[in-house]
């Protein structure tokens, strides 16, 4: 992190240590003198044993040979600052120790409270387990997580090194965001979607990262606790629930028990050990009638009591954003600036219409766009041709350094996931050693379909969303994150917790700054109709996936602190990125529960500002591949701290947007 730390000058220490041996440090500020990006000598006290006239005004008693005086003070001066740096340096060293002994021990309770996360991470220790939805293990995970956010606050950011300075925030941060979720939104008394998505074990199933009989042992032990967990729901929820949660926890329970009997029960044929294979039947079974009895109970019982209290309030909704994301701005000013944003996507998406044809409305232009779409057979090689395309445009334009030649391999989405996803990428974990493919999944037509239901589909996919798909989800978006998190050097802190808006928003920014460099755009300086028309195609589909992001960031902030209704949130998606309504009700529905999904738009927005500033502060040796490559060098911490790593003006830190 060589860029979070701010040196001294030479001048600017000789000119401090000339009134040192007057003043003492304030505790809060002692640390390295040389590696920090915090000067200390701004917060000097006086010490009141010690005169506090300036050393030119000292008076020599009569005989002293003034020159050697000079030389002799010299002298101490230069070991006196040794020393302090020696022992500021040894002081930064005990605290960054004890810090990371504290850090170790919460990520070891994290992933033991966690397991289904470790599993994930490709830690396969915490493979066969699942979390206790006890009301007693619950009370204990608060505890927990009460008693690491007073251990790490008594960590003063400014006494550790840059490096570990950082650390404690992301892992503050995310302790504060597990912590919120738990005290603030009551999530386990308030929100049935918790338990429902407890039997979430596609991990088990979508990477062969060990033996078929290991994995279906681990499923059998999990799927075997899945029946608890439901009946702790009913002892843990409150008697009356938020009405979006429970009719999605409802449909999530009842997709998830089909996706036991079916999809799971397809996945694990192979299996030859007939013992290991009535035992998985029976734990399947049995979990699987479980969460259709929790599905009908919730129906039964909590959907006539449920009520529309989901809002958090503009109180809960700003500490939200402070803690998690360290955005401390009040909601009503990022709602002005989504406004203003939204605006000009609109203008933008109708502006590009004209261009391909002024005679009709941007709307019907864009479906026009939509009909230009690969054939079912074509599909998935069509995907793949043009991703192996946006990779080598990336390259060839020196955008961001792809520091690995494992290509992303696109494929047909699984047949279990193929009903809520479209197009989505699947990275291994980032401690996984086995499994280590990354697949780009992309969902197919069914044959059954009916020709006009294909149709349908194939919409999504038209030749300019699609390829604005792939750079959000692959190169140089999600994929590409992930191969930077990879070769960076990301401790365990790191690459465990991220940033909401960071992750999101770095992908989100790949989709505008691709077309803003010139993808989809003249091959020539001097552009035909053609090209004008197929950049105007691809500024639509920019535009119409920058208009939803838009939209989840004004309505998050009025659900929670404006007392938007659900049907005026899906008006509002009907009206500003021209959704159906159907799939308008859906993302009203989903903002109801994650507040958290304007970090889209958010992250994307802090991004720009981020690269505003840094260009500003490296004049010519400005690069975009410069600045993407020291982005993504750090982990997925929030941005805000990104600002503190990569920009030397202090003052500068807080501008977030």
């Amino acid at each position: 992190m060589s860029n979070h730390s701010a040196y001294l000058s030479n001048t600017r220490l000789q000119e401090r240590v000339q009134h040192l041996i007057n003043y003492r440090l304030e505790p809060s500020v002692q640390r390295q003198l040389c590696t920090s990006g915090f000067n200390g000598f701004s917060h000097l006290t006086p010490l009141k044993r010690f005169a506090s006239r300036p050393l030119s005004c000292t008076a020599l008693k009569p005989g002293v040979n003034e020159s050697a005086f000079r030389k002799t003070l010299s002298f101490a001066l230069i070991l006196l600052t040794v020393f302090l740096h020696a022992a500021s340096t040894f002081a930064a060293q005990t605290d960054d120790a004890e810090y990371e002994a504290v850090a170790e021990e919460y990520i070891k309770t994290y992933l033991a409270a966690h397991p289904l996360e470790g599993t994930s991470l490709g830690l396969h220790e915490y493979d066969g387990k699942i979390s206790d939805y006890s009301r007693l293990a619950l009370d204990a995970e608060l505890s927990r997580l009460r008693r690491f956010d007073d251990r790490l606050a008594k960590f003063d950011p400014a006494k550790l090194s840059p490096r570990q300075s950082i650390d404690l925030r992301i892992l503050q941060a995310a302790v504060k965001k597990d912590l919120f979720e738990m005290q603030d939104m009551s999530a386990f008394e308030r929100n049935p979607m918790v338990y429902a998505a407890a039997a979430d074990v596609n991990v088990y199933i979508k990477r062969n990262f060990a033996p078929l009989e290991d994995r279906v042992r681990s499923l059998v032990a999990i799927e075997s606790q899945i029946p608890n967990i439901l009946i702790a729901a009913r002892t843990n929820l409150n008697d009356a629930l938020p009405k979006p949660y429970v009719e999605l926890a409802a449909e999530i329970a009842k997709g998830s028990a089909d996706f036991l009997k079916k999809d799971l029960v397809s996945a694990v044929s192979g299996l030859k050990d007939e013992q290991l294979r009535a035992a998985f039947l029976n734990a399947n079974r049995k979990a699987s009638s479980a969460l259709n009895d929790y599905a009908a109970w919730l129906e039964r019982e909590k959907l006539p009591k449920a009520s529309l209290d989901f809002a958090l309030g503009e109180e809960k909704f700003k500490r939200f954003l402070a803690q998690t994301e360290l955005v401390d701005i009040p909601p009503e000013k990022i709602l002005e600036s989504g406004m203003a944003q939204l605006k000009a996507e609109q203008d933008a998406f109708a502006e590009a219409a004209k261009k391909i044809d002024s005679n009709k409305s941007p709307i019907e232009v864009f479906r026009q766009i939509q009909s230009e779409h690969p054939t079912p057979n074509k599909l998935i090689p069509d995907v793949a041709k043009d991703l192996d395309k946006i990779r080598k445009y990336v390259l060839s334009r020196h955008l961001i350094s792809i520091p690995s030649e494992i290509r992303a391999k696109v494929k047909e989405t699984p047949q279990y996931l193929r009903a809520t996803s479209f197009a989505s990428m699947d990275t291994p974990g980032p401690f996984e050693k086995r499994a280590t493919e990354a697949y780009y999944y992309v969902t197919p037509t069914e044959n059954e379909w009916p020709e006009k239901q294909k149709e349908e589909w194939l919409t999504a996919f038209n030749y300019y969303t699609s390829d604005i798909t792939s750079i959000h989800e692959a190169y140089p978006g999600h994929y590409v994150q992930f191969l930077h998190l990879n070769a960076s050097p990301a401790n365990k802190v790191e690459k465990i917790f991220g940033s909401y808006a960071f992750i999101e928003g770095w992908a989100h920014y790949c989709d505008k700054m691709m077309l803003d460099e010139g993808f989809g755009g003249a091959s020539s300086s001097t552009p035909n109709e053609d090209d004008v028309k197929r950049a105007a195609k691809y500024r639509m589909a920019q535009a119409d996936e920058a208009l939803l992001r838009l939209c989840r960031l004004c309505v998050s902030i009025r659900l929670h602190t404006k007392n938007m209704s659900l049907e005026e949130a899906t008006k509002f998606f009907q009206d500003n990125c021209y959704y159906e309504e159907k799939p308008a009700r859906q993302e009203a529905m989903r903002g109801t529960f994650d507040p958290g999904y304007l970090n889209y738009t958010l992250g994307k927005l802090q991004i720009l500002k981020l690269r505003d500033d840094y260009k500003a502060q490296e004049g010519d040796e400005f690069s975009l591949q410069k600045f993407h490559n020291e982005l993504l060098n750090h982990g997925m911490p929030p941005i805000r701290l990104l600002r503190e790593i990569m920009l030397k003006d202090q003052s500068k830190w807080n501008d977030v947007l």
